[in-house]
């Protein structure tokens, strides 16, 4: 019997095996309590959004301040600074951090030059990984580390490498795919992961809507990096709704989708994993005054949806819901993203369905 018939049983007895009675949360184990929080950028630090959200959170993602790109800029130069200074301010204010450090699109240039073979990739990867996973491994307030981050198109398909360095692309890629068929970097973020990252819950981190050939495959890859005894802690979801048609798609179609996310939340928590919402805010293209009041009103909608799953979801596992910045982000030539509050850090409606959330949440975290 080959390998890819061994691999095809390992996949059917996993997704087959769970009885009802395993797939109920053991009474004798502690409920968790759904872990709310929000993202801050470097240059917050110091700022009214910093009161705003010591105001509510004690979880934080610093922004892109753990990604290649910020921490390796140049070939043989490393920058710790912005990380540094926020694990500081998490110990101060003893916050718990999830470090958004994944191999992902967000690569330094250079990295990302057409000319790297895939030998310099690799070798450009591990050296990061190594790297970050072994400076925090042993860093108390750092409870999460996301290893891989946008690594499947919605039609199911892996992201891969574009022409330049200026595009939105995926240059890992080009490392290679195992006897599988399944990508060298995230295996080998993974391996390295598991191994320097042994106090760290680790999560594979998705974006896109639900679209099921894209969860699939990530479905698929978590049970076969684990088939190979790599650990993997959690699954994430970037929810930047309405960001792209997918993403319409999920706000489009609203009841279907977050059914779809309860499913998605189920299959998570029978397979022993934590499901985190990663990057949750919401894109308003044009923004007269009626317009966006009227979509600001959809955005509670939605977001009372997903908290009301969330908390639903808590009785049974984990579970986590971070907000990606706390009030108004532009996204060039597109529109802005909403968070919770507007340009004058007052609350818009959303702000009252996190609100909820945060109610729910224990506050001895």
């Amino acid at each position: 019997m080959n390998r890819k018939i061994l691999y095809i049983l390992l996949i059917c007895n996993v997704l087959s095996g769970f009885s009802q009675e395993e797939k109920t949360t053991n009474k004798n184990k502690p409920i968790p309590s759904l872990l709310v929080g929000a993202t801050l950028n470097y240059e917050e630090l110091g700022t009214k959004k910093e009161k705003l959200f010591l105001k509510d959170f004690k979880y934080l993602t610093p922004a892109n301040a753990a990604k290649q790109t910020r921490v390796h800029p140049k070939p043989g130069e490393w920058d710790w600074s912005e990380l540094n200074e926020f694990i500081d301010f998490a110990n101060d204010h003893n916050l718990i951090v999830r470090l958004h450090s994944p191999v992902s699109p967000q690569a330094s240039k250079w990295a990302k030059a057409d000319h790297r073979t895939p030998e310099e990739l690799s070798k450009i990867m591990e050296e990061y990984m190594m790297a970050i996973t072994q400076k925090f491994n042993n860093e108390s307030c750092v409870k999460y580390m996301d290893v891989v981050n946008e690594t499947i198109l919605a039609d199911g398909s892996w992201f891969g490498p574009k022409e330049g360095t200026h595009q939105w692309e995926n240059p890992w890629l080009n490392m290679g795919y195992d006897e599988n068929g399944f990508p060298l970097y995230i295996l080998k973020a993974f391996e390295i992961a598991t191994k320097y990252a042994s106090n760290k819950a680790l999560v594979y981190n998705q974006n896109v809507g639900m679209e099921t050939p894209m969860w699939g495959k990530v479905k698929e890859t978590v049970l076969y990096l684990r088939s190979k005894g790599y650990r993997v802690d959690g699954i994430g979801w970037q929810a930047h709704l309405l960001l792209g048609a997918k993403r319409k798609d999920f706000v489009d179609n609203m009841d279907v989708s977050i059914q779809k996310l309860s499913d998605l939340i189920d299959w998570a928590h029978s397979n022993d994993l934590a499901f985190h919402i990663t990057e949750l805010d919401y894109l308003v293209r044009n923004e007269d005054a009626d317009q966006l009041k009227s979509e600001r009103e959809i955005q509670k909608k939605i977001y009372d949806k997903i908290v009301n799953v969330l908390i639903e979801k808590s009785k049974q596992g984990e579970v986590t819901l971070n907000l990606w910045d706390l009030g108004v982000r532009p996204k060039k030539e597109t529109g802005n993203f909403q968070s919770i509050y507007n340009e004058k850090y007052k609350p818009i409606p959303a702000y009252y369905s996190i609100q909820k959330a945060l109610k729910i949440s224990k506050n001895d975290i």
